[in-house]
């Protein structure tokens, strides 16, 4: 009983052994013709780039190389092509890697029928890119540099020099306190503020940022019109004499016609602290501010009320601006302020001169 059991083990472990060495076996046919089947897909796939990258290819780049073969041996290359194409028939499709070869090599035939086309094609190429290339080097560049040096060099100079100046010799100017107020006949009654200068003008005149030694000279106009206001000659300027900032004087006195009689108007170019329009002079109209009367002084005189709120007007301007070199800034009829080149009856014959004594 016992050998008949070591007999029967030994049998089992023999049996188990040749299973185990046919399973072994068949495992690596069945890993080999997997390979086999992987390599063959491998081959496959790289043989289709070959040929997608043949035909991916632009023509331009390959037309160098088979034209000097061309020119050297044109008569050979459609024999090699037909005996390719007979060596394709009779192979009966032995190799796929002979496949991706003819692929590579049938697009020859297509190119050999247009040799002439594809060489003037390639001349055109080659002559094209010479004219860019003498195009390119414009003769813009070379005197670029020469005038921005010189020209930067002195605007430089002269911009330093007119920020230090304006740096160092102006400044705001505080503005001063209220005008003063006037009394009545007797000494118990109630002060009484000015009577043209109302607060609304002393206001817009308080609020402008006035630079230090801005305004050198205060000019006196009349408008040459018998009637009219600041509105009515801001669109005049502007419109008609196409002047781009407006009314060319800062402040405007009515007559009684479109406006009150001594009526204050406050322009916009005192507010905005620009230059005047109203001398035939760029350096006197940025230096100068510009007062007028509406009327035509040259057949009447001002009103009493006119002059009483230009007096006030020009005392508060005075105190407002400040002091200049000379002390106080000088009042100036226009006929006398503007350069002789140009000259002019402004403000009028009629008009009191002797009143210019008060300042």
């Amino acid at each position: 009983m016992i050998t008949s059991r070591a007999l029967l083990r030994s049998v089992a472990v023999v049996r188990f052994r040749i299973w185990f060495a046919t399973a072994l076996a068949f495992g690596a046919l069945v890993a080999g013709f997997l390979r086999a089947q992987v390599n063959e897909e491998k081959r496959r796939d790289q043989s289709e780039e070959t040929e997608t990258r043949a035909a991916a290819t632009p023509e331009p780049k390959k037309s160098p190389t088979p034209k000097t073969k061309r020119r050297h041996t044109p008569t050979p290359k459609p024999k090699t092509a037909k005996k390719k194409s007979g060596a394709k028939k009779t192979s009966d499709k032995a190799k796929k890697s002979a496949k991706s070869k003819s692929a590579e090599e049938t697009p020859k035939p297509r190119k050999t029928p247009a040799p002439q086309v594809e060489e003037a094609r390639a001349a055109s190429e080659t002559a094209a890119p010479l004219p860019r290339a003498i195009a390119v080097p414009t003769p813009a560049p070379s005197p670029q540099p020469k005038p921005a040096r010189a020209v930067s060099a002195g605007a430089q100079a002269q911009v330093v020099i007119e920020k230090s100046g304006i740096e160092e010799d102006q400044g705001f100017e505080p503005p001063p306190s209220p005008p003063p107020r006037r009394y009545g006949f007797w000494p118990w009654s109630r002060p009484v503020s000015y009577r043209y200068l109302t607060s609304s003008v002393v206001e817009a005149i308080r609020r402008a940022p006035v630079k230090r030694r801005r305004w050198q000279f205060i000019v006196v106009h009349n408008s040459g019109t018998r009637q009219g206001n600041a509105r009515v000659f801001d669109y005049y300027h502007k419109h008609v004499r196409r002047m781009q900032n407006g009314l060319a004087y800062h402040f405007v006195i009515g007559n009684g016609t479109s406006t009150g009689n001594g009526q204050i108007e406050v322009g916009d170019r005192w507010r905005r602290q620009i230059n005047g329009g109203h001398v035939h002079s760029d350096y006197l109209n940025n230096i100068s501010l510009g007062i007028c009367l509406v009327g035509d002084f040259n057949r009447e005189q001002p009103t009493r009320a006119q002059l009483d709120a230009c007096e006030e007007l020009i005392r508060y301007l005075r105190d407002r601006c400040g002091k200049t070199e000379r002390g106080t800034i000088p009042v100036k009829p226009h006929r006398e302020i503007n350069p002789p080149r140009w000259p002019t009856d402004c403000p009028g014959d009629d008009f009191p001169y002797s009143w210019f004594r008060r300042f």
